[in-house]
């Protein structure tokens, strides 16, 4: 399956990408910033990354149109509670 995995370096998701890759699916990890996401740990040719920032349009057309599912874990914690929208 081909699975879309945002918030790919936070707390879940880390630990969310080693289960996905040991059932065999193909994981694109959603960053926004490709320095802190470290690929080679997970020795997997299942595994992908793209450099995304969901609150940026410009950067969504990277997104694959042949996702079968999606975890959506992003959330914003460092924004003020004012600009959250």
């Amino acid at each position: 399956m081909k699975i879309l995995l945002t918030g790919a370096t936070g707390y879940i998701g880390k630990r969310l990408l080693p289960v996905l890759l040991a059932q065999n699916h193909e994981v694109i990890c959603c960053v926004r910033d490709l320095k802190r996401f470290d690929a080679n740990s997970y020795h997997s040719p299942n595994v992908s990354i793209i450099e995304i920032d969901f609150l940026e349009n410009e950067t969504l057309n990277k997104l694959p149109h042949d996702i079968e599912i999606a975890f959506y874990l992003i959330h914003s914690m460092s924004a003020a509670a004012d600009e959250f929208s």
